[in-house]
């Protein structure tokens, strides 16, 4: 195990999704105002280490994040970059970064920095052809390649870009095709089932059936052999997932990798790990960023996640994505990606009761522990003041609080956008304002006698995620969440009060499995509950020693696995988890 030295202090932890100050969004369907829904909005993030920093460009955001150690993270707007187009790249290409971003029916420019914090971006080229969720590579012999597509009809593309002009050299390639009747993950449907699916407030179901929307292409250059990224099947749902493809060069022909999905997080408090980019930091660690759905509001109601990645000896491409959206430490040096699958610390808030100052009916204080980023607690009134309490039922070891802020009425107080930008007829993006979530946190013993332990009334910052880590553990049974500023001054929403720390008593025992493998591309897993455990946390792969996928359950004892690929076997191992820590598995069994 690795010290601290190495893990990173207390201070040095994260916890998905990150907590950026996502930008709000504005979608007045055929333009009615009536209709009108605001939300925020992360996705399609591309970054890159780039002279010491980390740069981040995120959809719809009017600018970017930068950070000095994948914790902090700090807006930088510019109004140098289109601040509507979708899916913005970035590459580090010598000492320069290079931008671009998704256009349909025209063509799309590329830009460049030297230092981005001195908004010195310059355009490039307007573009000579149209392009969408693009992927810009430079190999290591100067050569220069773009990778791009968006589609449930249309395969991902690549073609070569002359370095001086970035035209396309020669006729572009189709790479990848969807294969739903061999790959289980691509297949469209919340977990792989069929669902109805809106876009633009039409119903598309019919017409895309299971069909999956390629895209997100990313590429990867590690010893020699290239691994080009690509997400499915669709942004909405909690399997939106990256696979990939592997070549001796840029441009294939690509192979099919039997282990994609790659990154695939489709339970949990925060589902989905698709349309996301591979790089790595300061001490060679590498890293997957990607997209993680709320999908409530709308469908591109999303966030952003980030996971520890890697090749292992045989050149397969993983995620750890085990407990991937409870606190992880970042490093401050070279680390075994699969150091721990256990997470160091545990939810202790899980279906734990609460009260609030006030309520909607349709949205009560308990919707703020179950565990789901896809319902909340709302306060009945935009007063300032209102409250909201998690009893975790005894005293216990309390280390750190994730508040996460939901958005449900904000269109209510939002204002309206009057200069006409938009990316779309009814999708605008609101403009910039100075946001605040204001929220006191407070721990307490016995409910009468509190200390604070996090107090941002001051701070004047945007924290929908916020993640508090306590000086040292404090033994408590009750958190408290009081508002003071909120956005636009709408009502206080809560998705998810997330207590972590651990618990006393046994690990519990390990649940007796079995399993039958019901279609080529779908397993069923079924097993009795094991008395004392939270939840399962599903491991799978396609070798006994390389369980490299998971599924994290709370309270479920069967799972559909539809992610499969036909005619590939596959190893599952089910552990179990308490407040106590996590049972893991050592035997495996085949399906």
């Amino acid at each position: 195990m690795l010290d601290d030295a190495v893990l990173g202090a207390r201070g040095r932890l994260v916890c998905n999704p990150v907590d950026l100050a996502y930008r709000y969004q504005e979608v007045v369907p055929d333009g009615d105002p009536d209709a009108r829904v605001v939300f925020r909005e992360g996705a399609d993030p591309s970054v890159v280490l780039h002279r010491g920093r980390y740069f981040m460009f995120v959809s719809m955001s009017r600018g970017f994040w930068y950070s000095d150690d994948l914790v902090d993270w700090h807006f930088r707007a510019t109004e140098k970059l289109p601040a509507f187009d979708y899916a913005p790249d970035v590459r580090a290409i010598g000492d320069e970064l290079y931008i671009s971003a998704s256009r349909k029916g025209e063509p799309c420019p590329f830009f460049r920095s030297r230092d981005p914090l001195a908004d010195d971006f310059e355009q490039v080229t307007a573009g000579s052809f149209d392009f969408w969720d693009p992927s810009l590579f430079p190999d290591h012999d100067g050569a220069l390649y773009l990778y791009w597509g968006c589609s449930a009809e249309t395969p991902i593309y690549g073609v070569q870009l002359d370095p001086k002009t970035l035209g396309p050299v020669g006729a572009a390639a189709a790479l990848i095709v969807s294969d739903t009747s061999r790959r289980g993950w691509e297949r469209a449907g919340e977990s792989y089932r069929p669902l109805q699916r809106i876009f633009d407030g039409k119903d598309v179901t019919e017409a895309i059936g299971d069909a999956p929307y390629l895209e997100g292409a990313w590429m990867t250059k590690h010893d020699g052999t290239y691994y080009l990224q690509y997400s499915a099947p669709g942004t909405e749902f909690n399997t939106y997932a990256d696979g990939y493809v592997t070549a001796t060069s840029p441009l294939g022909p690509f192979e099919y990798a039997s282990s994609s999905p790659f990154s695939s997080k489709p339970g949990g408090f925060i589902t989905g790990a698709g349309h996301g980019s591979t790089f790595q930091d300061a001490y060679g660690n590498w890293w997957h960023v990607a997209t993680m759905r709320i999908s409530v509001a709308h469908p591109f109601e999303r966030r952003i996640g980030l996971f520890p990645a890697g090749f292992d000896e045989e050149g397969v491409l993983f995620c750890n994505q085990n407990f991937a959206d409870y606190p992880r430490r970042i490093p401050t040096g070279a680390i075994d990606p699969w150091d721990r699958i256990a997470p160091e610390w545990m939810l202790l808030s899980l279906n734990a009761s609460a009260t609030a100052s006030s309520q909607h009916d349709a949205h009560p204080a308990r919707l703020a522990t179950d565990e789901d980023v896809r319902t909340w607690w709302i306060a009945s009134t935009a007063e300032q003041g209102e409250w909201i309490t998690v009893d975790l039922g005894a005293l216990k070891r309390v280390e750190a609080v994730q508040v996460n802020l939901a958005d449900p009425d904000v269109a209510a107080f939002a204002p309206r956008r009057t200069d006409g930008a938009r990316w779309r007829s009814n999708y605008r993006s609101i403009d910039p304002a100075e946001h605040a979530t204001e929220i006191v946190i407070e721990i307490s013993g016995d409910g009468e006698e509190w200390q604070v332990v996090s107090d941002t009334r001051s701070a004047r910052a945007d924290q929908p995620h916020a993640l508090v880590v306590l000086e040292e553990a404090v033994m408590a049974r009750f958190v408290r969440c009081t508002a003071g500023e909120l956005p636009y001054g709408a009502p206080f929403a809560v998705s998810g009060i997330r207590v972590f720390g651990l618990g006393e008593g046994p690990l519990p025992a390990l649940p007796a499995v079995s399993a039958r493998r019901d279609d080529a591309r779908t397993a069923e897993l079924r097993w009795d509950p094991v008395p004392g455990a939270q939840g399962y946390n599903v491991r799978y792969g396609t070798h006994p020693e390389k369980l490299y996928s998971s599924w994290h359950l709370h309270g479920d004892t069967t799972l559909q696995l539809g992610s499969l690929n036909a005619g590939t076997p596959y190893w599952v191992a089910v552990d179990s988890f308490s407040e106590a820590g996590v049972s893991i598995a050592t035997a495996t069994l085949r399906v």
